[in-house]
């Protein structure tokens, strides 16, 4: 049995922590689901070509969905943190570095991790 590479180990990651992201935001119906699945592909081919940029891929893929959402659908995932103005959709922060995160620009505050929108929409508001 071979083991699995540390490229795919990064891919396999960063899908699940995307589609991780999708379901807590109740948005990982099956064609959003497919566009996980294409960002995964297309960056396993951009992971190949620069195999150090394996840390990067969970944001990239965030990124990635996000775009094809926005096209499609609309902002995702909106901001739960501020409960006033004009709905407005996270940034991932770093756009190309390890450990990505889902930030308010309009706030200026981390969010939850990439893969772990599910506490801060689950815990937005309770502690207000």
């Amino acid at each position: 049995m071979d083991p699995i590479s540390p490229l795919e180990q990064a891919l396999h990651a960063a899908r699940a922590l995307v589609l991780a992201d999708l379901v807590a935001g109740r948005v990982a119906e099956a064609d959003v689901v497919s566009l996980v699945e294409e960002s995964v592909t297309q960056r396993r081919w951009w992971v190949e070509q620069w195999p150090e940029g394996a840390q990067y891929v969970a944001g990239l893929v965030a990124q990635d969905v996000q775009d094809a959402l926005l096209e499609r659908y609309g902002r995702w995932p909106l901001c739960p943190v501020c409960g006033t103005g004009d709905p407005h959709a996270l940034d991932v922060e770093p756009e190309l570095g390890p450990d990505p995160h889902w930030v308010c620009s309009e706030a200026g505050v981390k969010v939850a991790a990439v893969g772990s929108l599910g506490e801060a929409i689950g815990g937005a508001g309770a502690s207000s």
